[in-house]
């Protein structure tokens, strides 16, 4: 008699070796789900889907460059003159060997910062504060001093920095002059200089928009940044210096390369082994909110830069809780079971607009899965880069 199914969706952590450049990962990643499965006693189904964080990926392309590297791209750009920088993100790991970068290539940093956070939640002061002082962040322009005059020190909750501090204290140490600034609109730099980098992720496009009308000079982003090789160095071909992390104090991990071969591989491989055909995808960032700290954790410019085609397209779920209350209000125990399941047996390919479907996460598969893998990975000493999720896609209809 067959057992009944009481689990849905479970996310499994893999141990792996520690990855070096060059590294097999196409067979590190299969060895060690296949591994993992046998030690745990858990079989493989189609569909279940293999998640590889972005920084391994990197590291075994050996997508690297360093600060001189960056150095090198931005005085080609730019030149020695005076280059603002706007709307930057306050993190040591994601933009600090960046900013050293830059600094070394120019002569002069004009550092415009968003308030009263960064584009992805970073506070530099309480929105609470900003109104008791009788400042409009929507159109007031602040000097470094006007800012601590009305609001002292601005030391981040969570790691302690003072990132205004830190970041002048950057530059400087670079040879560049530096100018900090806090607005919200792209156009308030040109009050400085017509050159200008912008920083920001998810409103480049955006942004750069915005300084081309009103009359900038050169408008570069750090997707425009390290495109192609210096000097040997690594590069994105898309997304330049987005999606980077600190790799040594003079060197960053870029985002990497598209690896749909390697991901088709892995299939290949458990499928060989097992006869199940599983998805792959290399994911980064998750794309959720801390409600804590008001953080947007994706701070890589997609969650998943690569994929195999099974992982395409968003969700098509009926809301049980819609139809226990609407559709089968007068039915309980089994009955009612019964009833849900035939529904959802019964359901269209594409329930977009219909109130059964209303509630249910409208999100990319990839970004609902990568966030998951990254919750689940974590980015501390769990030594799990690799994340096997099963039942992803099954439904309370399937037994």
């Amino acid at each position: 008699m067959q057992k009944e199914r009481c689990t849905g969706t479970v996310s499994r952590g893999i141990r792996c070796p520690i990855i070096r450049e060059g590294d097999n990962l196409a067979q590190i990643v299969a060895d060690s789900v296949l591994k993992a499965a046998e030690c745990e006693d858990f079989a493989m189904h189609d569909r279940d889907v293999i998640a590889i964080t972005e920084s391994v990926v990197a590291r075994a392309q050996g997508n690297y460059a360093t600060v001189d590297d960056i150095a090198a791209d931005i005085h080609e750009k730019f030149g020695d003159g005076t280059v603002g920088v706007i709307f930057p993100i306050l993190s040591r790991n994601r933009f600090a060997i960046c900013l050293r970068g830059i600094a070394k290539g120019v002569k002069k940093v004009v550092l415009m910062l968003s308030y009263p956070s960064d584009e992805v939640g970073n506070e530099l002061v309480d929105i609470d504060k900003i109104e008791a002082a009788g400042v409009n962040p929507y159109s007031d322009v602040l000097t470094e001093k006007d800012f601590r005059d009305k609001f002292g020190a601005s030391v981040h909750p969570f790691t302690g920095v003072d990132y205004i501090r830190y970041y002048g204290d950057l530059v400087r140490g670079c040879g560049a002059e530096v100018e900090i600034v806090f607005a919200n609109h792209p156009q308030d730099i040109l009050r400085y200089t017509d050159a200008v980098l912008c920083c920001d992720i998810h409103t480049r496009r955006h942004t750069k928009r915005v300084l081309k009308e009103h009359g900038a000079r050169l408008v570069y982003g750090l997707d425009d940044i390290l495109t192609a090789s210096r000097n040997g160095s690594g590069f994105h071909e898309q997304y330049g210096l987005l999606g980077s992390n600190k790799a040594t104090e003079d060197k960053i991990k870029l985002f990497p390369h598209p690896c749909e071969e390697m991901l088709y591989d892995i299939q290949r491989r458990v499928m060989d082994a097992t006869g199940k055909k599983v998805e792959v995808m290399v994911y980064g960032d998750g794309a959720f909110k801390d409600p804590q700290g008001k953080i947007w954790e994706l701070a890589d410019p997609i969650v998943s830069p690569s994929h195999t085609d099974g992982l395409c397209g968003t969700p098509n779920e009926l809301k049980l809780k819609y139809l226990a209350d609407n559709d089968f209000a007068a039915l309980k125990g089994e009955d009612l079971q019964r009833a849900i399941a035939d529904k959802i047996r019964a359901k269209e390919g594409n329930l977009k607009g219909q109130m059964a479907s209303e509630g249910t996460t409208p999100r990319q598969l990839t970004d609902l899965i990568g966030s998951l893998s990254d919750l689940t990975s974590g980015s501390g000493d769990k030594g799990t880069p690799v994340v096997l999720i099963q039942g992803y896609f099954d439904n309370y209809s399937d037994k």
